[in-house]
C-alpha cells in the first residue's frame, strides 16, 4: 500500500492558498521572538521585566485590543478584499495602500489609549506612587511601561499582519480572475506578499516612536490632551517633509519654522511607502536598517524626554 504524500492534496487547493503556508511560520516565529526577548529582559532588566509584562497582560486583556483586533480582521478578510476599486485589474495595489495604512491608524490609536491609561491613569490614581515605593527606579518605571505597551501593539502588527498578507495572496489571484489573466502560481503570490512585509515593519517601527511620544506626553498630561497632541505630531510629521521641499520655503519665517519643526518633530515620512509598495517596488534591506536605527535613537531621545519630566514629578 503506497503512502500518501501531501503534493496531490496541496494540488488542488488554489495557488494563493498554498502559498500563505510561510504565514503561520512567520506568525509563530514572531511570537517566539517576543518571549526570547522577554527572557532577555528578566535576565538583564530583572526590574523592568515585570512592569513590562503586567502592562502587557493589562493591554492584551482590555477589550479595546480585542475590539481592534477584530474589526481589522474582518475589514481586511470581508471588506478590502471585495470591494470594486475600479482599476481595471490592479485592485491589489489599492488594497495594499489601504491595508497598511488600515494596521497603522489601529495601533497607534491604541499605542496612545495604553499610554494614557498605564501612565498618566497610574500617576493621576497614585498607582505609580505603591510601585515606586518599592526598589523600583522611575526610569524603570518608564521603560517598563513603554515596553509593555510596544509589546501588545507587536501581536496586533502580527495578527493582522499575516490576515493581510493572505488577503494580498488571495487578491492576487482575484485580478487575475477578472482580468481574464492566467492564474498566478503560488511563487508569485509569495512574491506579493513578500513585497507588502517590508511595508508591515515599517509600519510597526511609526507606531514605536509615537508609542515613545505618547509616554512622555503621559507623564504630565491626560488622555485627551495627549490624543490632540499626538494626532498633531502625526500629521505634521507626515507634511513637515513637504512643506520644507516646497516652493512656500523660499520665505524666510517659512523656511525657519520648517526646518524647526522638521528637526523637532519625527519625520514620519520615512516610514511611509505605501505608495511605493501598492506601485509594486520593492524595499531595500539598507532602508530598512536605517529606519530601525532612525526609530531606534528618536525612541530614546523620547524616552529620555520622558524620564525629565517624570523624574521631578510630585506622585504625593
Amino acid at each position: 500500500m503506497s503512502i500518501p504524500t501531501v503534493q496531490p492534496v496541496l494540488a488542488e487547493l488554489p495557488s494563493w492558498l498554498v502559498a500563505t503556508w510561510p504565514i503561520a511560520l512567520g506568525i509563530a516565529g514572531a511570537l517566539a521572538v517576543l518571549v526570547a526577548l522577554y527572557a532577555l529582559a528578566s535576565a538583564f532588566l530583572p526590574k523592568v521585566a515585570p512592569i513590562a509584562l503586567t502592562t502587557a497582560k493589562a493591554g492584551l486583556a482590555h477589550p479595546l485590543f480585542w475590539v481592534e483586533l477584530g474589526f481589522g480582521a474582518v475589514v481586511l478578510i470581508l471588506f478590502f478584499p471585495f470591494i470594486p476599486y475600479f482599476t481595471l485589474g490592479e485592485d491589489i495595489k489599492m488594497l495594499k495602500d489601504s491595508g497598511l495604512t488600515l494596521m497603522l491608524v489601529l495601533a497607534v490609536l491604541f499605542a496612545v489609549l495604553s499610554a494614557s491609561a498605564t501612565v498618566a491613569d497610574e500617576i493621576e490614581g497614585r498607582t505609580a506612587v505603591t510601585l515606586l515605593s518599592k526598589p523600583v527606579r522611575r526610569w524603570q518605571f518608564i521603560l517598563g511601561k513603554f515596553l509593555g505597551i510596544v509589546a501588545p501593539v507587536a501581536v496586533m502588527f502580527i495578527l493582522l499582519g499575516g490576515i493581510f498578507l493572505a488577503t494580498v495572496s488571495y487578491k492576487a489571484a482575484d485580478d487575475a480572475q477578472e482580468s481574464a489573466a492566467t492564474p498566478p502560481t503560488a511563487a508569485q503570490c509569495q512574491a506579493e506578499m513578500k513585497q507588502v512585509l517590508p511595508g508591515i515593519v515599517l509600519a510597526f517601527l511609526e507606531t514605536v516612536v509615537l508609542a515613545a511620544i505618547s509616554v512622555a506626553i503621559s507623564t504630565r498630561l491626560p488622555m485627551l490632551a495627549n490624543l490632540l497632541i499626538c494626532a498633531t505630531i502625526y500629521l505634521l510629521g507626515h507634511l513637515m517633509p513637504a512643506v520644507v521641499n516646497s516652493n512656500a520655503a523660499q520665505y524666510p519665517l517659512v523656511r525657519f519654522m520648517g526646518k524647526f519643526l522638521a528637526t523637532l518633530l519625527p519625520n514620519l515620512d520615512d516610514f511611509n511607502i505605501q505608495a511605493g509598495i501598492a506601485a509594486g517596488s520593492s524595499v531595500p534591506l539598507d532602508y530598512l536598517g536605517w529606519a530601525a536605527l532612525y526609530c531606534l535613537l528618536y525612541t530614546t531621545a523620547a524616552l529620555v524626554v520622558a524620564l525629565l519630566l517624570f523624574e521631578d514629578r510630585d506622585l504625593a
